[in-house]
């Protein structure tokens, strides 16, 4: 949905083959905790054909939310 950085991740093997992050990820993820160079919104990070090696923050809005 582009609106929130809940789904806050970490793309740790593919990045490379992910379309560009546009301006609005971009604005939201500066808001995101622990942001990497490698981070990305899972709801924004279209995958076709490719494998994904991810890892969600330890402090992602869910997670503490939700105590995990």
């Amino acid at each position: 949905s582009n609106a929130c950085t809940t789904c806050h991740i970490y793309v740790r093997e593919g990045f490379d083959n992910l379309e560009e992050s546009d301006e609005t990820e971009d604005d939201l993820l500066d808001k995101a905790w622990g942001l990497d160079p490698d981070s990305r919104l899972s709801c924004q990070a279209l995958v076709n054909d490719i494998d994904l090696v991810i890892e969600i923050p330890k402090y992602t809005i869910n997670q503490v939310s939700e105590n995990h």
